[in-house]
């Protein structure tokens, strides 16, 4: 809602450039897993084999190089360390060289893997050159055609990202925020929230759960005396201070990553169709894991624009996460046929399509809303520091989950 002078974000085009931001970030990791045929054809030594490469599922019994756990893990061992480093370093180095420093090294280090799909190359140099590119992406007609085109799509999408970010300054609606002084903000929010309310009374709207937290949202942002031991320059909040309030959200999202990344892509790229080999059986994996996984994390992800349950004070919130270790064994025993210890017990496909639907929708609301419910543990001020602890922990989940995936690979 905007005030009466404030400007107006015309055709939503601040909005889009947001969104379009955030879709930059998320690219290469999802290029890269989903690109795993191309690469275990290339890490095969068939780099020129057409129909090897774009025919080949997700499941090839060629892994020598554990492809899958390798470009988890250390595409989640940087995005730790700089997630860490950026909670005590983010007011020292500006906002533009954070940002646009970064999607600069991700476009040049994408076109890369793009130039490596026209280069033959031995698979242990491809590997390693490979490995190196996603390491540092996370600090911050023929088969070579085909994926020339795939690597190419990203570099266009992150160039898309810059030139947003670029433009932002030059909208006046995001100029007119970006500009004001958190104090500024925080007096504007109380304000508007407080016409809201206005509004609701004078035209006889009964209490709503919107009204409602409304009015406590107000209460609360009306602050209160320091007490002794939270006495700090307003702009300034203590990381510690801070992490006390929020430790219990944070460590459910990293409960929550830990268990999707342990076993997505590294187990449920492996899973396999139990029909006959055909269309169906070819399209499986990439239909039912990763397309599957993303629409129906996004639809969760979305489910929070319209409840937050459980809130921030209820036990149901952990109770809920570690449910979500049981998709672990329930993965495990899908239809994966290279394994040599564990049974299979769920080879039909319908077993392994609602183990994934759940999985992906849980994983996508359970994320959107500890994120959401940290910032309101806090105080307004604090609010930033709060938003970048909780990248911090979701970045320790991945990573705890890339290293376990190991585990539960050599387990099968």
């Amino acid at each position: 809602m905007a005030r009466g002078d404030a400007p107006r974000d015309s055709y939503h085009l601040v909005g889009i450039s947001f969104f379009i931001l955030g879709l930059g970030t998320l690219l290469p990791w999802n290029f890269f897993i989903t690109a795993i045929p191309y690469f275990q054809a290339r890490l095969a030594g068939h780099s020129n084999s057409t129909a090897r490469t774009l025919s080949t599922n997700h499941t090839g019994s060629e892994d020598a190089f554990n492809f899958n756990n390798w470009v988890t893990l250390l595409s989640q061992l940087p995005l730790l360390l700089f997630t860490l480093l950026n909670s005590f370093l983010y007011q020292c180095i500006p906002e533009t060289v954070r940002i646009l420093g970064s999607l600069l090294a991700i476009l040049l280090l994408f076109a890369l893997t793009a130039a490596l799909v026209k280069v033959d190359m031995s698979p242990g140099p491809f590997f390693s050159i490979t490995m190196a590119s996603v390491c540092f992406i996370n600090c911050g007609v023929d088969a070579q055609t085909s994926a020339l085109g795939y690597f190419i799509t990203p570099c266009v999408g992150i160039l898309m990202s810059i030139v947003c970010y670029l433009s932002l300054p030059h909208l006046k609606f995001a100029r007119y925020y970006l500009a004001k002084k958190p104090s500024q903000a925080q007096a504007q929010e109380l304000e508007t929230k407080a016409e809201l309310l206005h509004s609701d009374e004078k035209n006889g709207i009964p209490n709503s759960p919107q009204r409602v937290a409304l009015t406590l949202d107000l209460d609360l942002e009306k602050e209160p005396e320091p007490e002794p031991d939270e006495a700090q320059e307003p702009g300034k909040p203590s990381v510690f201070i801070v992490f006390q309030k929020i430790w219990l959200t944070a460590l459910c999202l990293v409960l929550v990553f830990t268990v999707t990344l342990s076993v997505f892509p590294a187990i449920t790229a492996m899973v396999t169709s139990s029909t006959s080999p055909g269309k169906w059986s070819q399209f499986f994996n990439p239909i039912c894991c990763f397309l599957l996984f993303n629409i129906m994390d996004c639809l969760g992800r979305s489910l929070t624009s319209y409840f937050l349950w459980p809130d921030e004070d209820s036990r149901l919130l952990p109770l809920l996460v570690c449910l979500r270790f049981l998709f672990v064994p329930l993965f495990m025993l899908c239809h994966v046929p290279q394994r040599s210890r564990l049974p299979i017990l769920f080879p039909q496909d319908a077993y392994f399509i609602t183990f994934m639907l759940l999985f992906a929708i849980s994983n996508g609301y359970l994320v959107s809303l500890t994120m959401c419910l940290a910032p309101r543990q806090v105080l307004p001020h604090e609010r930033e520091v709060a938003g970048a602890l909780m990248t911090f922990f979701l970045a320790l989940g991945l990573s705890c989950g890339a290293s376990l995936s190991f585990l539960f690979k050599a387990l099968l």
